[in-house]
């Protein structure tokens, strides 16, 4: 496979010249220091940039330095990290944390080598960290800078291919630039891919700066690139979750440390579609048991499709963690998926 690195060198200065004329001002950019770029860029995996924002100032109002993200005990790292999903990011931030202070004297590295080798930094990561926060030249290679190179060049590689991945981030290594442009450069194409470049609909060439290099623009091929294989579909999972209820308290329980939402707390919950009388047999001596709204998460792999049952009781049983409202909202961590089988203050 090959990219016309001709095109990737004249594109980057214009996309340079955009981003400083355009980009969105976000709050971690007007700061870039390193941990600031890390916590943001962890933080932007797989979650729209609106959401991010708020939980970015409470995380860095908690935990304003490395130090102190390295020291933070794990149920409250988890409640700071409640509703952004994808926990073992957090958990990987941590570590990673640890790692910092301990041989880099509480400062990340500024070689990416150096970077890929934390916890929960890829390729990605240790990109953009380099070359936002100490302009290296560095290049941050995700779906929208593939986005944009493959219709920039024209190139008909399947983009969930590892090696096409690999050859844009070569090919755009070959001509970064280094100080502050290397991190314009990549905010810029990284912002030219979430605004404009857009992955699904027509992209918005009329506004594009990149329009008149464009190949896939110039051959009508826009809604043809990138070309993409075929993902495997998510499993599906039938669950039935209990609201055991005990006056204004209801029963948590905290999941295993390893696996899908490890070490949170959860409403109990089972494989399967309980009926009413499946769940009267388990609790035999319930004041009354009443249906829950419907509700589905979805996951990575797995969809989580969900039926509820409240059941109030006389008393929670004792394998169970009671509380109220209150105290779900400001002490345990409970993942989103189950949001809709909480308690209303």
């Amino acid at each position: 496979m090959e990219l016309d690195q001709r095109v990737l060198g004249e594109a980057a200065p214009l996309v340079i010249a955009h981003y400083r004329r355009c980009g969105r001002p976000l709050p971690w950019r007007d700061s870039p220091t390193p941990y600031h770029v890390w916590i943001s860029e962890i933080m932007l995996q797989q979650t729209r940039i609106e959401a991010v924002i708020p939980y970015y100032h409470r995380f860095l109002s908690a935990l304003p330095t490395v130090s102190d993200l390295a020291a933070v005990d794990e149920e409250d790292l988890l409640k700071l990290w409640q509703g952004l999903g994808y926990y073992t990011r957090a958990r990987n931030l941590k570590k990673a944390a640890q790692i910092i202070v301990n041989e880099f004297g509480g400062e990340l590295p500024a070689d990416a080598v150096l970077l890929r080798k934390l916890p929960g930094v890829g390729d990605y990561t240790a990109g953009a960290i380099a070359s936002i926060a100490y302009g290296k030249p560095e290049p941050a290679v995700d779906g929208n800078v593939l986005r944009v190179a493959m219709r920039l060049t024209g190139c008909e590689a399947d983009v969930l291919q590892p090696q096409t991945k690999k050859a844009v981030t070569e090919a755009l290594r070959a001509i970064y630039p280094v100080g502050a442009d290397a991190g314009a450069l990549t905010q810029g194409v990284m912002e030219l891919g979430e605004t404009v470049c857009l992955p699904n609909g027509a992209p918005l060439c009329p506004i594009c700066p990149l329009a008149s290099l464009c190949a896939a623009h110039q051959t009508h091929r826009e809604e043809q690139l990138p070309n993409r294989s075929e993902k495997k579909a998510r499993r599906i999972e039938n669950r039935t979750v209990l609201r055991l209820c005990c006056g204004e308290t209801i029963a948590l329980r905290k999941r295993p440390a390893k696996g899908l939402l490890a070490n949170l707390w959860e409403l109990p919950n089972e494989l399967g579609t309980l009926t009413e009388a499946e769940v009267r047999r388990r609790y035999p001596d319930a004041l009354a048991i009443e249906p829950l709204p419907e509700a589905r998460h979805i996951f990575t792999h797995v969809e989580w499709h969900m039926t509820g049952w409240q059941v109030v009781l006389t008393a929670l049983p004792p394998e169970f963690t009671p509380a109220d409202a209150a105290e779900i909202r400001e002490r345990y961590a409970v993942p989103n998926a189950l949001r809709a089988y909480l308690p209303n203050d």
